[in-house]
């Protein structure tokens, strides 16, 4: 049977991704997690790999007819064990998520006590939240920042190592903006004879582009999204020492995965290839410095910055000092009408809660994506103080808009259509 003729394509839904590019290309993109992945991997994507069932590793498949997906994939393994220097990876993992659930699996077994940061001070839900299977499986203990700093206590992190004795150590955040080094918690891992994950989802790119300080050498297991700094595909990935490394293939396929999604590995493939090229190391400097402009653009407009700054590619910023009536929902709402998309976001000891927040998180990963630098990062607090400032006059809000859209219209993100 044909497909669908053309008088039969669905408009109402490809009506909806072409006002969804409308909004991507024509706003500024903050969010953290966030990111415009290249056009060469967003055809990989959507290539006829998505067609492909290949349950199980490159040469070990369920099904036959995979010996081009397994050279594909072969490839995205070699990439990123080179961008990383690790021993093991597994590209398989359909996000972060997966990634570090897998891991829990395989080298875990339910009850068993992990050390991880807490949620509502930058953790993920996935480092032991009590709503999470992480949580619900594991044994967690969180960690928290410190109450004057804002920042990791490694004193703390090694007082509750010894108290509950974990198997494993998480480290990593979703919200945390400071320089986070490998050493203290591998020292700390060994002390206690615990594994140390490292969770970069966050990082990936910046690790990659020599940014931040790489984990592999001092970790058991790191894992990672490919969409977030690394500028690739939505998914995930997991590099181990050759020790765990049968140990996490298990986890992942047949343990928690079954057919891996194809198109994704080799859109994976191609985002490392662009990783492992010598301007990536460009792109993740300028995400840093970008970071550290708009972070100290948006202070002179009389936000507070949780920690005092930032040190990677995003920052959290507290709405009280600004305005005590300001919460993050209504932010994050009003700046979506100015073209300034962020997140809410809870600051540390929050005394409001997840669903409505004292804080926003911003991230110049997707900016940079599109060439903006130092002096767009002053533009951009400067918009986002005027749009909140008058967040209850329609005509301010639209003269934001349509400064936004100038400003992005400077910063074309694809120079065709995709």
């Amino acid at each position: 049977m044909p497909w669908p003729s053309e008088s039969q394509r669905d408009t109402e839904v490809f009506g909806l991704i072409d006002k969804e590019r409308e909004r991507q290309v024509t706003g500024l993109q903050l969010i953290a997690s966030e990111n415009f992945t290249s056009p060469d991997v967003m055809e990989a994507t959507g290539s006829v790999l998505t067609n492909k069932y290949a349950e199980g590793y490159p040469g070990k498949r369920y099904y036959g007819g995979n010996a081009v997906v397994d050279e594909i994939e072969a490839i995205a393994i070699e990439r990123i064990k080179q961008l990383f220097g690790a021993d093991h990876a597994n590209v398989q993992p359909h996000s972060g998520a997966s990634a570090n659930m897998a891991v829990y699996l395989g080298l875990l077994k339910p009850g068993d006590t992990v050390l991880g940061l807490s949620l509502d001070h930058g953790g993920h839900l996935t480092h032991g939240s009590p709503v999470n299977a992480s949580g619900i499986l594991y044994n967690f203990h969180s960690f928290r920042v410190g109450a004057t700093d804002e920042r990791l206590d490694f004193d703390q992190i090694r007082e509750l190592a010894i108290k509950h004795k974990p198997k494993m150590i998480v480290a990593g955040t979703t919200s945390y903006p400071r320089r986070l080094e490998p050493e203290p918690f591998r020292a700390i891992a060994d002390e206690v004879g615990a594994l140390m994950m490292f969770d970069i989802a966050h990082i990936a790119g910046l690790v990659a582009g020599g940014a931040h300080p790489n984990p592999v050498p001092y970790a058991d297991v790191v894992t990672f999204t490919t969409h977030k700094t690394l500028r690739g595909p939505r998914g995930g990935c997991i590099l181990t020492t050759a020790a765990h490394a049968a140990a996490i293939d298990k986890a992942v396929f047949p343990g928690s995965q079954g057919g891996p999604l194809q198109h994704a590995v080799a859109a994976k493939a191609v985002a490392f290839h662009e990783a492992l090229q010598p301007s990536f190391k460009d792109y993740a400097q300028q995400i840093v410095k970008n970071a550290a402009a708009l972070a100290e653009a948006l202070s002179k407009q009389g936000f507070r910055l949780v920690s005092g700054g930032t040190d990677t590619h995003m920052m959290v910023v507290d709405l009280q000092p600004f305005d005590a009536e300001l919460t993050g929902k209504e932010s994050q709402l009003v700046l979506d009408e100015a073209g300034i998309t962020l997140n809410k976001n809870n600051i540390p000891n929050d005394p409001r809660s997840p669903f409505v927040t004292s804080g926003v998180r911003i991230g110049t990963p997707s900016v940079t994506t599109q060439g903006m630098k130092e002096p767009e990062m002053a533009l951009i607090a400067e918009y986002v103080a005027q749009t909140l400032r008058n967040r209850n006059n329609p005509a301010v809000i639209a003269e934001v808009r349509a400064k936004v859209a100038t400003l992005c219209a400077k910063f074309p993100v694809y120079s065709k259509r995709v």
